[in-house]
């Protein structure tokens, strides 16, 4: 089960954001950008639970 939870809201120059809270309050993860439509929004999010799964980690130095 998730211990995280995806949030969609609207910033104050109302444009569509998403973050990822743990359960604990700390975001993990952002949108970095305001999206014009809600729906652009969603597939953010529906694209970093498609490929973040599994994701490999690059160790950089």
């Amino acid at each position: 089960m998730s211990k995280a939870t995806f949030e969609l809201y609207q910033d104050a120059r109302e444009e569509w954001r998403w973050r990822l809270v743990h359960d604990n309050g700390n975001i993990i993860a952002d949108s970095g950008e305001g999206y014009e439509r809600q729906a652009t929004a969603e597939r953010g999010i529906e694209s970093v639970q498609e490929n973040a799964s599994g994701s490999e980690i690059d160790v950089l130095e």
